[in-house]
């Protein structure tokens, strides 16, 4: 049997989303070995596939090295590929890809900061995200007012949520003055503003929440915000030992990459401050434009605005 289904691959390969891939097959922009393709065709390595008339080169996903970056997403970034108000993304600070996609691998909320993960590989992001693999997720939250010990137990033992009943793995204080006080959770799911929500159920508001770690993947202390540094082989090994999947063969950095990483890592890269170029918009009166992507599905089929999943 061939290697994968035809929207599968176009997907992997940054082209659009599987659903999107499906409608631009539909519409007969896709051929496969001078034929017309249709959804379920299944390609392997050496197949000619071409999108509107244009070759797109075909790896196969079991031969793809694999990639997995870490970001320190600061405030007023949006966890989305295109914002329909125009504001700065966190997409647009990655290295570019050609014929792939980064796929970011859970996601925070705009006031949200700290580690977000990015890979190349579809299968690994989606077995990190779902909640079945259980991957532990930790935040430091800065809260006003008291966690008093009830609500602590409440929120570790579980509390009704209006999309059902969710929980801290874990609470511990963290120090603060004030009526500002840090704290450390846990938590083995990703709903949308998980942690917000369950603060908010005792009667606390959350006024800063950072992740700091993803599985066993820890915000790198050499990261600065708005910067990113590309996991080596050891790194992304662990990650994929997690999920139950196989290591695959030159994954992780080789050469010049490797010595830049470990340039960064001795000389950390300055802060990058967050474009506000939407509020410059708004201040003279002009309305921000929706970006528009240049990949096959940006034409003739509905782009729809990624959930902005926020925690």
């Amino acid at each position: 049997m061939k290697d994968e289904k035809l929207q599968k691959a176009l997907a992997r390969m940054g082209l659009g989303s599987r659903r999107q891939m499906e409608e631009v097959i539909k519409a007969g922009r896709v051929t496969v070995n001078n034929g017309p393709a249709t959804i379920g065709d299944r390609v392997e390595q050496g197949d000619e596939i071409r999108v509107d008339g244009r070759q797109i080169k075909y790896t196969a996903e079991n031969e793809k090295r694999r990639r997995v970056l870490a970001y320190y997403k600061p405030e007023g970034e949006v966890c989305s590929a295109n914002d329909p108000e125009g504001r700065p993304t966190v997409f647009e600070r990655l290295p570019k890809l050609t014929h792939d996609r980064w796929v970011m691998v859970g996601r925070l909320d705009i006031n949200s900061t700290g580690l977000l993960l990015f890979t190349n590989d579809g299968e690994m992001a989606h077995r990190l995200m779902h909640p079945s693999s259980e991957v532990t997720r930790e935040y430091a939250v800065r809260v006003l007012g008291d966690v008093t010990p009830d609500m602590a137990r409440a929120m570790t033992t579980g509390v009704m949520l209006e999309d059902g009943m969710a929980k801290f793995e874990d609470i511990k204080e963290g120090g603060g003055e004030g009526v500002n006080k840090w704290h450390h959770v846990q938590l083995k799911e990703g709903r949308n503003r998980e942690v917000r929500r369950l603060f908010e159920s005792q009667g606390l508001k959350v006024s800063r929440l950072l992740r700091t770690s993803y599985g066993n993947i820890a915000l790198p202390k050499e990261l600065r915000t708005g910067r990113f540094l590309e996991l080596d082989r050891k790194d992304i090994n662990t990650l994929t030992d997690l999920v139950s999947l196989r290591p695959r063969y030159g994954t992780g950095l080789h050469g010049a990459a490797k010595e830049k990483q470990e340039r960064i890592k001795n000389k950390p890269l300055k802060a990058r401050r967050t474009d506000t170029r939407s509020d410059n918009r708004n201040s003279t009166g002009s309305s921000a434009k929706p970006k528009t992507s240049g990949s096959p599905a940006s034409r003739g089929t509905r782009n729809t605005r990624d959930r902005n999943d926020k925690r």
